[in-house]
């Protein structure tokens, strides 16, 4: 019995010093967040868990060694995807077939990835999906550190659509993603 006791305080012990030091490492300060803040700062959280945990299924590369930029253009924007450590060979490999893969598909109207890892409700996938072939132009590049695709489209709704669809990555893919601001296009 005092044993189990011990062993007991111990895990607590344990337990509660992992939690201060999860929530010290957070930059966030949650002091002067009301409930509903707190609440849908909670559920932002675990839908990017959820989002990255559905990523495997898609994504070859690891989300903790990659990055996704994404940059709104006036025709489009661009999607890049590239290793944190440029040097990390492996996941430079990965993230351009990745890309190369995901432009193959998208260029035939095929978004089931995006479907799959974001829910088909993802802003702007709707549209996407509907567009006829050849109405977005999907260009693939090798950069440093990884690969990019760059969409182009002369319809406005479609930009709109794009701009849309980005904005939901960076949502659901917080900090695995950021928004690039690289010279892809003067927006207006």
């Amino acid at each position: 019995m005092f044993k189990t006791l011990i062993t007991s305080c111990a895990l607590a012990t344990l337990a509660s010093g992992a939690q201060a030091q999860m929530r010290g490492s957070t930059a966030m300060d949650h002091s002067n967040m009301d409930d509903a803040a707190h609440i849908t700062m909670m559920e932002q959280t675990q839908r990017q868990a959820a989002v990255a945990e559905r990523g495997k299924d898609v994504m070859p590369f690891s989300l903790a060694a990659t990055t996704h930029v994404f940059s709104k253009t006036a025709e489009g924007g661009v999607q890049q995807v590239v290793a944190k450590r440029a040097t990390d060979a492996a996941q430079v490999h990965l993230a351009r077939g990745h890309l190369q893969e995901i432009r193959e598909q998208f260029l035939k109207g095929d978004f089931s990835g995006p479907s799959h890892i974001h829910g088909q409700d993802m802003p702007g996938l709707a549209e996407l999906k509907e567009a006829k072939v050849g109405q977005i132009a999907i260009d693939y590049q090798d950069i440093k550190g990884g690969g990019q695709l760059t969409y182009r489209t002369a319809d406005a709704s479609l930009v709109a659509a794009l701009h849309t669809w980005f904005d939901a990555q960076l949502a659901d893919h917080g900090k695995d993603a950021m928004e690039g601001h690289a010279n892809h296009g003067d927006m207006k």
